[in-house]
């Protein structure tokens, strides 16, 4: 891993959700989510994901699922930075005619693999493609990107249940542990205590990391296990990387003002 090229490809992503997201004005846009999973997508999308523009329908390409819809910033972001899609595009972010809306809409050529958004789905879609592979002796791998708050789902746990069934050690699930979820902190609406403790007693190799920390991402994301899928449970901070945002839940789903484009650009 190019850990220079993997800090400068997460700076832009950032700026890329903020720029989105002011431009979108009343529209408005999930910042605080989509800011935390920057690092995740940094990884993924510098280092590991087999995926560029003149092969976006390649079989052999690895699939990306973000779960976690709202969040799609980071992805479009990371499209931007991979020269998939046109920076120009995020302007026309959840306007009429846009490909680009506030939850991801399938458009292969543009490298959204799958329509997400409707909370606890994304990796039943994932299970089914790491499902494919193996029956296909194909080898790309499988990445599903998922919300501590989306674990409410009880779609969650038996897809879950299907993953460890069906040995699928093709696919990586990674939860965005930032605490938060639209309307509180998620030990007040449904604590789920441990969510670590929860993936392995299904069967999953679980690891518990700081989802901020490049080194530990990409290491946790490319060591190999056998005969079970693996999820990382990525501890993060709702907002990350915009002190403005960090921690505070109001900046779930809220709109930039130009002050505040202008005073972040300084600061990012």
């Amino acid at each position: 891993m190019n850990l220079k090229n993997t800090k400068n490809f997460a700076t832009n992503i950032r700026k890329n959700i903020i720029y989105t997201a002011y431009k979108a004005g009343s529209k408005s846009a999930h910042i605080g989510g989509a800011l935390s999973i920057a690092d995740i997508i940094a990884v993924l999308y510098s280092n590991i994901i087999k995926i560029k523009k003149t092969r976006t329908l390649d079989d052999k390409r690895d699939r990306f699922i973000l779960s976690k819809g709202h969040a799609c910033l980071a992805l479009y972001s990371a499209l931007v930075e991979k020269k998939i899609i046109k920076k120009k595009d995020l302007e026309t972010f959840e306007t009429d005619g846009s490909y680009l809306l506030g939850h991801p809409i399938i458009n292969k050529l543009s490298g959204i693999e799958f329509s997400t958004g409707s909370l606890g789905m994304g990796l039943s879609l994932g299970i089914g493609v790491a499902i494919a592979a193996k029956k296909k002796n194909r080898s790309h791998k499988v990445f599903v990107l998922m919300g501590d708050g989306e674990c409410n789902e009880g779609s969650v746990w038996e897809a879950i249940m299907c993953a460890c069934h069906f040995k699928l050690d093709n696919m990586v699930i990674i939860v965005d542990k930032n605490n938060l979820q639209q309307t509180g902190r998620n030990s007040e609406i449904m604590d789920l205590k441990s969510l670590t403790n929860k993936f392995k007693s299904f069967g999953c190799h679980t690891i518990e990391i700081d989802g901020h920390d490049y080194k530990k991402l990409f290491n946790s994301i490319t060591k190999k296990t056998l005969n079970r899928p693996k999820v990382i449970v990525a501890k993060t901070i709702k907002g990350k990387g915009i002190k403005l945002f960090e921690n505070d839940n109001n900046w779930h789903h809220s709109i930039i003002t130009k002050t505040i484009y202008k005073d972040i650009l300084k600061k990012i």
